[in-house]
């Protein structure tokens, strides 16, 4: 596995960035604007995913790295459960839901990946991707 030198090249951190823009776009419309609670609800654990990733990587080895990857796969899970709420209201149509939800899906999936290599790495101390 190779090093990462800055927390942009971690791939689970790329897909968290693309998530908070999609989440952005589609609560700065409609009925989602104006619901100002659940908007600034859902935009807060959509920019946590990425957020949580940049700080872990930014902290001292791997085992604190790891922590803060559990945040961010909750963060990720969070927004799914929130697009429930969202299509129910009647904030999202069908395609935005699948879209955004199956983003949030690929971050956990990063995530989850990301940590299983932390946690076997045989050096602490290192990042790896």
């Amino acid at each position: 596995m190779a090093t990462i030198k800055r927390f942009e090249e971690i791939k689970a951190w790329q897909e968290a960035r693309e998530l908070a823009r999609f989440v952005y776009s589609v609560t700065r419309k409609g009925s989602f604007a104006k619901d100002f609670g659940f908007r600034d609800q859902i935009q807060r654990a959509a920019v946590s995913v990425g957020s949580n990733i940049a700080e872990g990587f930014a902290r001292n080895g791997n085992k604190e790295f790891v922590k803060f990857l559990w945040i961010a796969k909750g963060s990720a899970t969070e927004v799914q459960s929130q697009l429930y709420t969202a299509i129910d209201v009647g904030h999202l149509s069908e395609e935005d839901f699948k879209l955004i939800y199956a983003k949030a899906e690929s971050c956990i999936v990063l995530i989850y990946r990301f940590l299983k290599a932390l946690r076997t790495s045989p050096i602490s101390g290192e990042r790896y991707k």
